[in-house]
Order: C-alpha cells, then structure tokens, then sequence
C-alpha cells in the first residue's frame, strides 16, 4: 500500500485524487488545502486539512499549485527527508527544497474540476533524485496509468512547452471561433465534428500529413475573403501569421 498525501486541491491534484481513490494500492492519507474543501461523498472518511502543522506521515507528498508558489511552499514543509514531488510541467525538478527528496509526477493532460478523466492513457512523466524513489514513482505511476515515462526536468520543460500549443493555444483558437459564429448567431456545435475529425486524424497521420486548408495550397482569393470578413485586428494578425507560417512550411508564397 503506497501512501500519498496531497498537498493542494487545484485541477491536477483534484483529477489525480479520484484517480488515485479507486485504486486499492493506495491510501490517500490526507489532503491538505489552505481554503476550506467540502468533502464529497463517498470519501467523507479522507481527512481535509487546512493546517500545515497537521501534516501526517506518508510515502510520497504530492505538491499541486501554482509553480510560483512551489519553492516556497516546500521549504515551507515541517517534516524533513520524505519524498516530496511536484506537478507540475513547466518547474524544474529542483525548485522544490532540498531538505527532502525530490521527484516530479506530471500527468501529461488537461484537467478542469468541471470534468472526470480516465488517466489510463494519461502519460505520467516521473523523475527523482535516487533509483528507489524513482521505482515508488513508476509503482504509483502504474496503479492509474499504462503510460509512466521518466523524463528530465530539461525535457520535461520542452514537453510542456509544445502541450501549450498544442493544446492551451488550440483552444484559444476555438474560442475565436466561437466568437466569430456568436457574431452570426451560429452555434458552437456546428464546428465539433470537425474539431474531432482534426483531433482523430492524428491518430494515423502525422500533423505534416494531415493539414489542409487554404494556406497550404496558397489559395489568395480565399485568403483575402477571410482577412476581409475578420473585423477584429487582433484576429487578423494571427490568420495573417498562421497563414504566413504554412506558406513558408509548404514553400509557396502570397
């Protein structure tokens, strides 16, 4: 039985502890959050804490709040010489203080309270600073995932990096996309089947492979259509952009 306490209650560490609760390896001793969290049934029984003294003894402290935060945090931890490890995608691995052991155990995922996700495919991208510590990693790692990489903090950061366009930067553009239709009193829904073919054509393609569009086979009179339709500059600035960076990708010019 693998121990684990949660240290803050944000989207990750929210998402990893009802992944980590059906699991009957682990034992989630405690969560600690500094706001007050009403406990949902059925896990009345897993002590929420808002007192750092309380803190009680575990197998692995698993940090989840804002990467500013982290190093301040950990220092700020009582106990000494314990595995402590952080979340998060961006921070590297020594952030965290060094008066414990450090690790890192970054779901590679987009997590939002709003909604349950099945962490079976999920990659957990683990690191630390001996081989056992590692090996506790990749058990727990391997209780809710059948993806458990170890990764460095350098490699990690680039990993996060392309996850931001990938995904955070997408969905900037959906909501774009949203508001253009809003403009013209058409529903969101209209574009899903297209968002899911694009997110499914990946599956068997390469992203080189899959992409079309006007940009690409330089279509100017689409083109020119669509950057007069686009009332909003800031809009226009990045279609020009986007479609300035396939033209170049694919060789072909305005």
């Amino acid at each position: 039985m693998i121990k684990v306490i949660l240290l803050g209650f944000g989207n990750v560490n929210s998402s990893l502890f009802n992944a980590l609760c059906r699991s009957k390896e682990v034992s989630i001793i405690q969560v600690f959050n500094r706001n007050y969290i009403k406990v949902i049934s059925p896990y009345e029984s897993i002590p929420f804490i808002d007192d750092i003294s309380k803190i009680t003894d575990a197998d692995v402290y698993i940090i989840g709040i804002p990467d500013d935060a982290i190093s301040s945090f950990s220092e700020s931890l009582s106990f000494k010489n314990k595995l402590v490890v952080h979340t998060s995608g961006g921070a590297a691995m020594n952030v965290l203080s060094s008066k414990n052991r450090r690790g890192v155990f970054y779901p590679l995922q987009t997590f939002s309270k709003q909604r349950e996700v099945d962490f079976i495919n999920i990659p957990i991208c683990i690191e630390a600073e001996n081989s056992k510590d590692l090996e506790l990693l990749q058990s727990l790692g391997k209780l809710i995932s059948k993806n458990v990489v170890e990764i460095s903090s350098e490699k990690r950061a680039k990993l996060h990096l392309a996850a931001v366009f990938v995904n955070n930067f997408v969905n900037h553009l959906y909501e774009i996309g949203s508001d253009i239709l809003k403009d013209e009193n058409l529903p969101f829904e209209l574009l899903k089947p297209l968002i899911a073919e694009t997110a499914s054509k990946i599956e068997s393609l390469s992203p080189e492979e899959a992409q079309t569009g006007p940009a690409k086979r330089n279509d100017k009179k689409t083109i020119e259509k669509h950057l007069h339709l686009l009332a909003n500059s800031t809009h226009k600035k990045l279609y020009e952009l986007f479609t300035e960076q396939l033209n170049q990708k694919y060789g072909k010019k305005l």
